[in-house]
């Protein structure tokens, strides 16, 4: 759904099931300004920043952050009043709001951080999981993309839409469970760069640049571009264009008529065959026999 408020567009994909609201926003901007959003429900928040650059106030928690690029964190609050300032021409979030109940169900047998969190639901305390937010890591993009481009209706859907609720839970428990030992992307600037690389590589997955001149695009020197992308997003640059490459063909094998020899020159592929061999390692079945055996898949 696509709606206009005064100098804004707002492109708006939402689910609803039991307990659970999921949306995907997409807010385009002619202007660079201040807006104030504000509801009264009492609710935990699963935010994901997926693209975009702005600065968020939250009344309830009193704070204040900056973001650029994909971010993610939970945070809880009876009622909800945030200040945006938008620093680029167009932002995209996806959220999952779950009622407190269904929360505290969930959470009381998850991570110590979970209880702890919980913990302060019940005392109706307006908390965030951790006020370090981290960039989602490929589990998490990839789950988000699956609930975006979901082809399942009615029951089906329903339960799809809840267990990949959940899993997104469990991926942000996991990433928040970890203890970084070091920080090598200090400076924003470099963070900045090294999303700024993530894109490249996912417009032009089909025939990606080298190290070499990825490093070059970006304005980032190699070893930077390297040891930071692992840090930001926990897999290789070489890994999360296969990791890409695979769940794109993934998508076009269930979802297209078109034939493993396609998708594979489609996603980058020279050879048919090393497609094959690919999909086979990353899924346990070859390409040919998705579409005989799809629930198979994992």
């Amino acid at each position: 759904m696509k709606k206009k408020i005064d100098n804004i567009t707002i492109t708006n994909k939402s689910w609803e099931i039991e307990n659970i609201s999921i949306s995907h926003n997409i807010v385009n901007y002619n202007s660079f300004e201040k807006r104030i959003s504000k509801d009264n429900k009492e609710l935990v928040r699963l935010h994901f920043g997926l693209s975009g650059n702005y600065d968020f106030k939250h009344r309830q928690l009193n704070s204040e952050f900056s973001f650029t690029g994909h971010h993610n964190n939970i945070m809880y609050s009876d009622g909800l009043e945030i200040e945006v300032i938008n620093k680029s021409k167009q932002i995209e979030t996806f959220g999952v709001n779950i009622s407190t109940e269904s929360f505290i169900n969930i959470a009381q047998n998850g991570t110590d951080s979970l209880k702890r969190f919980s913990e302060d639901i019940l005392r109706k305390k307006s908390v965030i999981l951790s006020k370090h937010w981290k960039p989602n890591n490929f589990k998490i993009q990839s789950v988000i993309n699956e609930i975006i481009n979901c082809s399942y209706t009615n029951e089906l859907k329903n339960l799809f839409l809840l267990s990949k609720s959940i899993e997104l839970l469990v991926l942000q428990a996991e990433l928040y469970n970890k203890r970084v030992e070091t920080n090598f992307i200090k400076s924003n600037i470099d963070k900045q760069k090294l999303f700024e690389a993530k894109e490249v590589l996912l417009s032009t997955i089909d025939n990606p640049p080298t190290i070499v001149e990825l490093s070059k695009l970006v304005n980032l020197n190699e070893y930077k571009l390297k040891k930071g992308f692992k840090e930001l997003f926990g897999t290789t640059v070489f890994g999360y264009i296969h990791k890409i490459r695979m769940t794109l063909a993934k998508r076009l094998l269930l979802g297209t008529e078109k034939s493993a020899k396609e998708v594979a020159y489609e996603i980058g592929y020279s050879s048919p065959q090393h497609f094959s061999k690919a999909f086979k390692k990353e899924f346990g079945q070859t390409p040919n026999s998705i579409r005989n055996y799809p629930n198979r898949i994992i």
